[in-house]
């Protein structure tokens, strides 16, 4: 098989043989998903202040 008989026959595919979602469906996930990237973005903000502070803290010690 060459690469044009696969490109071709990939689309082919996606067009007839895949279910997609709602358009609905995906603006919801999507902003499931940046919501969800947002909290855990600033949950390892959160765990890195923590750990830098209280690292810092112990080096003070020595």
């Amino acid at each position: 098989m060459n690469l044009g008989t696969y490109v071709k026959e990939s689309f082919k595919e996606l067009r007839d043989n895949m279910t997609w979602i709602s358009w609905e469906e995906a603006q919801k996930s999507t902003v499931v998903v940046a919501i969800f990237t947002v909290l855990f973005a600033l949950a390892v903000f959160a765990a890195d202040k923590v750990f830098q502070t209280l690292l810092k803290n112990l080096f003070q010690l020595f």
